[in-house]
């Protein structure tokens, strides 16, 4: 057996500092003067660089009650294999996707609240807490999926914050509208922006996401930054990216997909695999990196914590797309 003796200044994993204590993306964005710099021995040159890198909660610690049954899928696939119709409609988009400037991004929080907001997304976040990170599965209606770490809020804590009225039933979120950036955006046959809806109940769960990351590190523009939600039991395309406006509304959203189609992108859209879309099973899925397809599950796994979600509703093809 080959015993490997630690150097003198190995320190475990979990006992080294954050990241986010010694260093913030606004301090040093604000300290990019000479003077300052000079005084931490810090080149000029060097800031943009580590303003860019040093972006406060990466990585984050991981919340341990969410765990996968699954690989993690490779990082490289889960970030270059990615749908964002704004910049195209094939999967290969992340090079254009890189025109999309994310920082300064507002975010606006309308409608049936008691105090409209308009802040921006590194802000927003700041005011919903500490980040976490957690393992989620992402089933696409196409039939791919992965298994990634995400970083970012519970949304639960963005609906305590926007302190909604009693008559507020559902989430509207949009995202940009762009189209000098995002060439997908001049195809008039498209409803621009992307827009996507959730019932309160479902955004109070604790499994809606304000996702800011992925693997650890800050958002790319093709996965949706700076700001995304994710909801691992319904399909991918409800799981709106670079969101611009969160509104409460007692109307039910009439989504990006379900304008087109509703017939086959329906509101609800929860991953079952016992009801096929119009034009392909929904029995099995293709895991990012690999040619094996798998079983696809209720919920896509997360029947425990949402089902009762539905319980008085009817069980038919409508709760699933």
């Amino acid at each position: 057996m080959l015993i490997q003796k630690k150097p003198s200044w190995f320190i475990p994993e979990h006992e080294a500092t954050p990241e986010s204590v010694y260093v913030n993306r606004r301090q040093i964005l604000a300290a990019m003067g000479f003077g300052l710099a000079g005084g931490l021995g810090i080149l000029p040159s060097m800031l943009p660089t580590m303003a860019a890198a040093a972006i406060s909660g990466f990585p984050a610690q991981r919340n341990p009650a969410y765990t996968l049954d699954r690989d993690i899928s490779p990082e490289e696939e889960a970030t270059t294999y990615t749908n964002f119709y704004e910049f195209g409609s094939s999967k290969n988009i992340f090079r254009k996707a890189k025109r999309l400037r994310t920082d300064p991004w507002k975010v606006k929080i309308r409608g049936m609240v008691e105090e409209k907001i308009t802040i921006d997304a590194d802000e927003l976040i700041a005011k919903l807490g500490d980040q976490e990170e957690r393992l989620y599965r992402h089933r696409c209606v196409e039939t791919w999926a992965m298994a990634v770490p995400w970083t970012g809020v519970p949304l639960a804590r963005l609906v305590q914050l926007a302190k909604p009225l009693p008559e507020a039933k559902y989430l509207r979120f949009e995202t940009f509208l762009d189209p000098d950036i995002a060439p997908g955006q001049r195809q008039s046959w498209y409803p621009w922006p992307y827009v996507e809806g959730i019932t309160i109940e479902e955004a109070q769960n604790e499994l809606p996401f304000l996702a800011t990351g992925i693997y650890g590190k800050p958002m790319p523009n093709q996965n949706g930054a700076p700001l995304r939600l994710v909801l691992p039991w319904k399909y991918g395309f409800k799981s709106i990216k670079s969101i611009t406006r969160i509104s409460f509304t007692d109307k039910r959203p009439v989504s990006f997909w379900e304008e087109l189609q509703a017939r086959e992108y329906g509101f609800w859209a929860n991953v079952n695999p016992d009801f096929d879309h119009p034009r392909w099973s929904q029995k099995t899925e293709r895991m990012l990196g690999s040619n094996e397809r798998i079983p696809t599950l209720l919920y896509n796994g997360y029947a425990e914590q949402v089902a009762h979600l539905y319980a008085d509703m009817p069980q038919t093809r409508e709760l699933f797309f």
